[in-house]
């Protein structure tokens, strides 16, 4: 796995941050993009430099398909390849449905589901000229039930529509040696919930606890490795039995 370059949006903090620093141990050259978080994203460069790995931090808004063009020929041009996408960016938010705005509702499916459409485009025609590529996407627990979900409307069906999305793109490029899967994590321990909204949902998950951003890097590996390479299409659900 050495050598190789991936792309990371949203891999600035979070369980991002720990798939680029774990890559990076492992000989990863690092492209990540932010919107906000500039100075998460140097941060991170620093911790990914000084593990012996190259890496680049760019303002991208992943919902403009012209920026993620522009930042997808960029990495290729300074690196020669992508070979990884490991899209961690998208926002989510809580509002009643009857309270939703039209730009909230928007903004769920801009800059979750439109902009793995625009990633994928941009990465793939490079990958298919070497044959050879990987593709994860982060749906949600328990989104591929369909149920009901009055408080976060937007965001789960746009969670639902990536994992149709990831499914379609594995189709496609399977026979040019990429590989195209989803993970949908449940409740993890990575900074962006309260501790006390975690500890309340322990009783509700079957495992007993939450989960690490470890689990989810593991995940990862295996998915960029060569024992993954016949696992194509696939929606893996990281949640202790939560939301099955």
């Amino acid at each position: 796995m050495q050598n190789r370059v991936a792309i990371i949006p949203g891999g600035v903090k979070g369980i991002g941050r720990d798939i680029a620093l774990s890559l990076a141990e492992a000989g990863w050259s690092i492209a990540l993009c932010y919107r906000t978080s500039e100075k998460e994203a140097e941060s991170t460069c620093r911790d990914i430099e000084s593990k012996g790995a190259q890496a680049i931090a760019l303002h991208c808004d992943v919902s403009n398909p012209n920026a993620v063009k522009d930042f997808v020929e960029l990495v290729e041009n300074k690196w020669s390849r992508v070979d990884a996408l490991i899209n961690c960016a998208g926002p989510y938010h809580r509002i009643n449905l009857l309270n939703e705005t039209v730009e909230g509702w928007n903004e769920m499916f801009d800059n979750n589901l439109h902009s793995l459409f625009y990633l994928c485009q941009a990465v793939t025609n490079g990958m298919i000229k070497r044959e050879y590529g990987r593709i994860i996407a982060f749906g949600m627990a328990n989104a591929d039930k369909l149920s009901a979900q009055p408080d976060i409307t937007a965001h789960y069906i746009a969670k639902s529509g990536i994992i149709t999305l990831a499914r379609s793109f594995a189709k496609i490029l399977a026979p040019h040696g990429i590989t195209v899967n989803t993970i949908s994590p449940g409740f993890i321990d990575s900074g962006s919930s309260p501790k006390e909204e975690l500890e309340r949902m322990k009783r509700y998950i079957p495992a007993g606890h939450v989960g690490e951003n470890s689990d989810i890097v593991s995940m990862v590996n295996y998915l960029l490795s060569e024992d993954a390479k016949y696992v194509n299409g696939s929606n893996i659900q990281i949640s202790g039995a939560w939301g099955v």
